[in-house]
């Protein structure tokens, strides 16, 4: 850049901060103000995808082979050749979450060829084997209802057999109607089951007997019939893909829940709760990198059809690799004696297990509240 002596220097067309080179010593940004081509766009975008020293590959590698090594170097201080955490993980769960949800057949319907429908050989006896399937489980429904084994008030609600209920459902059990003027002071527990034949919700008395007041007043038997009326509809597929959206929010609940347990493991670590916050963060980002590579590697076996064991290999290892993993990067992160770390390793395990639970619990709870 040629400048005439007394002339103000050029500023950053991005911070403003004068120009002393080709780029700015404030920002980084390159001094140019022409228009970008193509090639640079392109070479923007997928740069450090071919670039093998680029922060990209740098932090890759060392989070997939080398457990808390990433943790170890942002908390002293060399962050700037990797990648930033939170960044990382939204790349990485998002990547995980197209590989392994993404259907093109069905996203690009129109680009394959419909498949014929299989007509039934005969469908005489097709009928007549599901009128069978169906008096046995009216049967063995009626037996349920006698022992007291089912909740009479539930199929009903539920819509089992409608078109014949069994005699007890009808009368009650003791000759009585079985209505009752206390189902609004009562709580309900609520059952969704899917399978191909379709999606059936139904709800019993007495599943929140030990819950808060509060959550029982939340599930009267009204809102129930309404969530199972929104259920029947939307169907499996509808379920699922409510459950789907909530997924990557209760892993980003996950995460402090986990940071404020190693915080309870670690009391005299003198590390702030950020960085426990971190630890996870890489964790969640190695599992997302490590499901994806799996995913992607089970698909090639499908396509080059190699035999079923070798599919199943990565599979096995995994469920080896990943509780080693963790135990190394406490081990690298907050180096104690390995027996102290085995001890908080099956402490740390235990409970992420539950918050796991837990968390997705709350998505599929979400999820048929929300359908």
């Amino acid at each position: 850049m040629t400048r005439i002596p007394g002339d103000a220097p050029p500023a950053c067309l991005n911070c403003g901060a004068p120009l002393a080179g080709q780029y700015c010593g404030q920002c980084g940004q390159r001094a140019s103000s022409r228009l970008i081509s193509l090639f640079e766009l392109l070479r923007d975008a997928f740069g450090d995808l071919f670039e093998l020293d680029s922060r990209l590959w740098r932090t890759l590698v060392p989070l997939l082979v080398r457990p808390g090594r990433l943790t170890r170097e942002y908390l002293q201080g060399r962050r700037a050749r990797y990648m930033p955490p939170f960044r990382m993980y939204l790349v990485l769960s998002l990547i995980f979450f197209v590989v392994a949800f993404f259907d093109p057949r069905t996203q690009f319907a129109i680009l394959y060829e419909p498949n014929e429908p299989v007509e039934p050989a005969d469908p005489a006896l097709a009928e007549e084997r599901r009128a069978q399937i169906k008096a046995q489980t009216r049967e063995i429904l009626d037996e349920l209802v006698r022992e007291g084994v089912v909740d009479e008030r539930a199929l009903q609600r539920a819509g089992v057999l409608a078109d014949e209920p069994p005699a007890s459902v009808a009368t009650g059990a003791t000759g009585e109607t079985g209505e009752t003027g206390a189902d609004e002071k009562r709580s309900y527990g609520l059952k969704v089951t899917m399978d191909d034949d379709g999606t059936d919700c139904g709800f019993g008395e007495g599943s929140l007997e030990f819950a808060p007041e509060f959550l029982k007043r939340r599930f009267s038997a009204q809102r129930l019939e309404q969530v199972c009326e929104r259920v029947r509809e939307v169907g499996a597929g509808g379920v699922f893909s409510a459950v789907l959206d909530n997924v990557p929010a209760a892993l980003i609940v996950l995460l402090p829940l986990m940071a404020f347990v190693l915080k309870l493991l670690y009391p005299l670590s003198r590390r702030y709760y950020v960085e426990h916050l971190l630890f996870f963060v890489h964790f969640h980002a190695f599992l997302f990198l490590l499901l994806t590579l799996q995913i992607l590697w089970a698909r090639l076996n499908r396509l080059t059809g190699m035999p079923e064991a070798v599919g199943v290999l990565p599979v096995v290892a995994m469920s080896f690799y990943i509780p080693v993993y963790l135990f190394k990067s406490m081990r690298q992160v907050y180096g104690q004696h390995w027996l102290t770390a085995l001890l908080k390793f099956f402490a740390l395990s235990t409970t992420y297990a539950g918050g796991f639970t837990l968390v997705m619990f709350g998505a599929v709870l979400i999820a048929v509240f929300s359908v």
